[in-house]
């Protein structure tokens, strides 16, 4: 990709992935929709500011401003893909688990789903503050970057269950185009230097795609924002536990 089509493309999914201040146009958006690269390639920017905490501030603190940053840099917005997914994974009947997409409340199901995912990266934080300051801004990189790669992998190898979000992401990319966001995403592989660790964490978001992409087909017909907002979420927190874990032990 040139450079003058990369940076529209990267401003578009700054302002897709992120809560920070950016000046977009239509066709911003329109280049990003046909770059799956840029999901990871963004990512180095969110990892590394939403990774700050564990450098600034010392003990169980870091954590919870963890948390925070999380939330004032990357937003909320795709956790209503956990509790749309969490609420039509309670149910059934196919259609009424489509019905519950839709639906503008959020169930049980939604509730546990968004506590569980909210859990995970607080435990997360945690464990990340035991850690040495370097090793834990290169996990959460590198699970950020993993992610990332995970929603580029429902872009490239999902089938939209019907117009919407995702398919403006689905038509334009195919299985061919994964290898641009695995290029990509290969330098935070390297972020924990010997130790698999970050590996692991970049690896451990499209696994959990191809989990929902597979879940997806057969529960709703295909994938949809939905599906690319959960990826985004559960990518992250089995990410940073899959690179904590294996720190830890390796």
């Amino acid at each position: 990709m040139a450079l003058t089509e990369l940076v529209p493309a990267v401003r578009g999914g700054i302002a897709f992935l992120t809560r920070l201040p950016v000046e977009t146009s239509e066709d911003d958006w329109r280049r990003f929709q046909a770059a799956p690269a840029v999901f990871p390639l963004v990512a180095y920017l969110i990892g590394i500011l939403v990774a700050l905490p564990f450098v600034l501030i010392d003990g169980h603190a870091a954590a919870f401003v963890f948390l925070l940053a999380l939330v004032a840099v990357a937003g909320i917005n795709h956790m209503d893909g956990v509790a749309d997914l969490g609420d039509a994974a309670a149910i059934h009947d196919a259609d009424e688990r489509r019905r519950a997409l839709k639906d503008t409340t959020t169930g049980v199901g939604g509730t546990v789903a968004v506590a569980v995912v909210v859990a995970g990266l607080a435990l997360a934080g945690l464990a990340l503050a035991a850690v040495r300051p370097r090793t834990a801004v290169g996990l959460v990189v590198a699970s950020e970057v993993g992610a990332k790669l995970g929603m580029a992998t429902v872009a490239c190898l999902g089938t939209a269950s019907h117009e919407g979000l995702g398919s403006q992401f689905t038509r334009n990319a195919d299985r061919a185009l994964l290898l641009g966001p695995a290029l990509v995403a290969l330098p935070a592989a390297l972020l924990t230097g010997l130790s698999p660790a970050a590996l692991v964490a970049v690896l451990a978001g499209p696994a959990v795609a191809v989990a929902l992409v597979r879940w997806a087909d057969g529960a709703l017909g295909g994938v949809n924002g939905d599906v690319f907002g959960a990826t985004n979420e559960l990518g992250r927190v089995v990410a940073l536990h899959a690179g904590v874990f294996v720190w830890m032990r390796f």
